[in-house]
């Protein structure tokens, strides 16, 4: 391998390179033996990036650059460096979320994946890019353009893919230790340590553990903490390249809310945290303060005033324990023939959302008396603030119940998910020749995904109990859990694939051939009544919903249904070598993205056999074409795209709900083109320039009611840019390595029709937000002073600054089907400085 800057030094006792470049075991060792081999240097990464002679368009981002970055940082913050790639970072140091497409596809429709197994949900398919893992222990990350690969074990993915490997543990005994400091009072501690070969038979293995705590950088009361740890042992079956690896991860967050919230101008509407009012214009804004609230002493026998303590915007909690277990192997059962054999296990405990008022009173509906959620509100019919009265509730009648001005507690009431996740990924691969090979693979993948809604208690500071309301749910007079919903799921795949890639033409040519054949179910069981086709529901205690069904014989009562998937998704490409350092490339794929569990559970409020009862997956065939040049100086590779919707689905998670809204926008048409260059001229400087151009057009209008219909058709989606372009410079002198990078994200459109935004203020139509929010460029810096000259190799100091210019922009924005539905954004993270030592021995 290239010999790294100093930058590397750090790690060299610590990671043994590996270039992997797909997803599963098998997909790596498929794709890495079908290089075109040319004549000169073998590894043509510069400055950490890479571009793998491969039939799509790929970058792949190695140690080099990752550990160049923030330490710590998401990794998907780090890829934003690659064309193609948009990510919004939440907080500057990466552990709040952010918004995430590749090409305009948002997280739902991207394959994101950690030695093989999938990170995505498995009930909305979205990419939570504050659990990712730790930087230091990701060795590579291969980001795929264009389409998924052909064993890839997703129901969502139509876009591209990002897989992550993690570090095979060191043959030696080693050690590192980071720890960091820095605005925002953020403090990050980091540890690793290698055992090195403890048997003698090539048994080895690392472990690490990570701490961050740091300010909510948009107010005077959230702060975000994080502690992670992973682990992996590895052992080398023979000199063959056979082996057997297990890996584990955990990792806890709580975070609260902060800098998002719908997007507003409104003429006389205040700046605040609240839900409704939030739109800073700067990072100064004092409004950020989270103000004093209001607290009533309960009293019995007297109607108290409603605690409004825990009910900002910027108070609620975002919690979640998440881990897993995987598995990989390589077995060669004969000359030529290969298995291996990737299993898994994930879990994941997680909620989002806010306060409610909760009544002690009971819902009368025709003298009948129910508890529950129901009509949006919540019904216990017994003392919630412990004052040894029911008085604090709102009239028994039905219609004032609804009331936001009646009485009641605050409670904590989020959206709680808990999964189960098993899955085992496997492949026969069998070299025919040495140009010539194929692989059959199997993949099972069962999620149990539970969604619920229950509530908790708040200290009178508004602090909950705890912040999974699900560890002890408060109940009602008769002992039933009150909830917001109650569901449950299991998305079942079972997938065949096979692939066939051959070389021609003493071996210029290589040809790709794939076929991806998911067969997918999801058996759903909805509990509450479905009230409308949004997917509105009443949960009303189970002793009571057989009287509620025969009052309200318009809704759906409670019910199970599945629904299955299958389709063969050809997947195919080529790679031509025009000369040893130039090649061609060109693939076509088909996708298929089933919908999410929020789209089927609305469609159960429709009948069976009903038109809406059977909502239709999305489709996408896209289209690829380009050129590479690698050499010992210059990389460099351009490609222009096709992707044609069919029953484009467009999804956003919104945190006010803690649940993902969809919307669906018929036929899209999408091209664009995708191109980098790197170049290092000497050993000291390497430079890297990139930049994207995405056109998308909305085909149709789309259909709102019977005779209705939104002006979409020849619009632009909303959310995506047109343009995005950027760069990094990185220089030595010395003990000292300078590197400075920039990224331009131009205009976005707030809505599918690409008109302002209106509001009815004084009974007057009003524009209060242009059509499109502006576009931005965001500049870092990050230096190293190498301690070598003191005898320590592998210790040295790293300062990083992000948004060096504290530019104010507008992030993440989901979006929204007309100019009268207010978008969900979030605001971008403002500078930040840090410093970090890290020692290594």
């Amino acid at each position: 391998m290239r010999t790294k800057l100093f930058a590397g030094v750090a790690f060299a006792a610590l990671v043994i390179p590996a270039a992997a470049m797909a997803q599963s075991t098998a997909s790596q060792e498929f794709n890495e033996g079908s290089e075109v081999v040319v004549t000169g240097r073998a590894d043509r990464t510069i400055g950490g990036v890479d571009l793998p002679n491969q039939p799509k368009a790929q970058v792949v981002l190695d140690s080099e650059i990752i550990q160049r970055q923030r330490p710590g940082q998401t990794i998907n913050d780090v890829i934003n460096l690659v064309p193609g790639v948009s990510f919004q970072n939440n907080d500057p140091y990466g552990s709040s979320g952010g918004g995430f497409r590749i090409r305009g596809f948002d997280s739902s429709r991207i394959s994101q994946t950690l030695d093989g197994i999938p990170l995505n949900d498995s009930g909305n398919y979205a990419i939570y890019t504050n659990q990712q893992v730790d930087s230091e222990i990701i060795d590579n990350v291969s980001v795929n353009l264009g389409a998924t690969d052909v064993d890839s074990p997703t129901a969502s993915a139509v876009g591209g893919t990002v897989n992550l490997r993690t570090r095979v543990p060191g043959d030696e005994l080693g050690a590192m230790f980071t720890a960091s400091y820095g605005e925002y009072d953020y403090h990050r501690v980091f540890g690793m340590i290698d055992t090195g070969d403890i048997t003698g038979m090539g048994t080895k293995a690392f472990a690490s553990a990570s701490w961050v705590s740091y300010d909510n950088p948009f107010n005077n009361y959230g702060r975000i903490k994080k502690q992670q740890y992973n682990a992996r042992i590895y052992q080398d079956l023979g000199g063959n390249g056979d082996f057997i690896s297990i890996a584990g991860h955990y990792n806890q967050a709580r975070n609260n809310f902060f800098g998002s919230g719908p997007l507003r101008g409104d003429p006389g509407r205040e700046t605040g945290t609240g839900s409704g009012n939030r739109f800073p214009t700067s990072f100064d804004e004092a409004s950020y303060d989270v103000p004093v609230c209001s607290t009533d002493t309960p009293e019995t026998g007297v109607v108290d005033t409603t605690n409004s303590c825990g009910t900002q915007y910027d108070r609620r909690y975002n919690p979640s324990n998440t881990g897993n277990i995987r598995g990989s192997s390589r077995f060669t059962l004969a000359d030529g023939l290969t298995l291996t054999v990737d299993p898994s296990y994930q879990y994941t405990k997680a909620n989002g959302g806010g306060t409610v008022t909760g009544r002690e009173g009971v819902r009368t509906i025709n003298g009948v008396n129910y508890t529950g959620f129901i009509g949006g509100q919540y019904y216990f019919g017994r003392d919630l603030n412990f004052d040894g009265d029911v008085l604090d509730t709102c009239s028994t009648s039905g219609a004032a119940c609804a009331s936001s001005n009646a009485n009641g507690v605050t409670l904590l009431a989020p959206s709680q998910t808990v999964t189960n996740r098993y899955m085992v990924i496997s492949n026969l691969v069998y070299q025919i020749n040495d140009a010539h090979r194929v692989r059959l693979s199997y993949t099972y993948d069962r999620a149990r995904h539970r969604q619920t809604g229950e509530t908790g208690f708040l200290y009178s500071n508004g602090e909950p109990f705890d912040v999974f309301p699900i560890n002890d749910p408060i109940t009602d007079l008769n002992g039933n859990v009150v909830q917001k919903r109650d569901r449950k799921s299991y998305a079942i795949l079972n997938q065949v694939s096979g692939q066939y890639r051959g070389e021609f033409l003493e071996n210029n040519l290589v040809l790709d051939l794939g076929l991806r054949v998911p067969f997918f179910k999801r058996d759903l069981n909805q509990n509450c009544f479905t009230t409308a086709a949004n997917g509105n529901v009443d949960c009303v205690a189970s002793d009571n919903a057989s009287g509620y069904a025969a009052a309200n014989p318009n809704y759906a009562a409670p019910r199970s249904r599945d629904y299955t998937y299958n389709r063969a998704l050809p997947n195919v490409g080529l790679t031509y070598n025009i000369t040893p350092q130039a090649s061609i490339f060109a693939s076509y794929a088909k996708g298929l993205s089933v919908p999410g569990t929020d789209t089927l559970y609305s469609a159960l409020y429709f009948a069976d056999g009903t038109e809406g009862a059977d909502p239709a997956p999305e489709t996408t065939d896209s289209f690829d074409l380009g050129l590479r040049y690698r050499s010992g100086i210059v990389t460099a590779q351009l490609g222009g795209y096709y992707i044609k919707f069919k029953n484009r689905i467009a999804t956003a998670f919104d945190a006010e709900l803690g649940e993902s809204v969809s919307r669906n926008i018929g036929k899209v048409d999408r091209y664009g083109f995708d191109g980098s260059i790197s170049v290092q001229p000497i050993r000291e400087i390497t430079a890297y320039v990139f930049g994207s151009y995405l056109n998308s057009e909305i085909q149709d209008d789309v259909q709102t009611g019977a005779n209705t219909f939104l002006p979409t058709a020849g619009k632009q989606e909303s959310g995506l840019s047109k343009w995005s372009f950027g760069g990094r410079l990185q220089g030595t002198l010395g003990p000292v390595e300078l590197g400075a990078q920039v990224k331009y994200t131009g205009p976005r459109y707030i809505n599918d029709i690409n008109e302002p935004l209106v509001q009815t203020i004084s009974g007057v139509v009003t524009d209060v937000f242009p059509a499109k929010v502006d576009g931005y460029t965001l500049v870092d810096l990050d230096a190293r002073f190498s301690l070598a000259q003191f005898g320590l190799d592998k210790t040295f100091f790293q300062l990083n600054v992000s948004n060096l210019f504290n530019e104010f922009y507008v992030g993440y924005i989901s979006g929204s089907s007309n100019n009268t539905s207010v978008p969900f954004v979030q605001f971008g993270a403002p500078r930040a400085v840090s410093g970090s030592i890290v020692i290594g021995f």
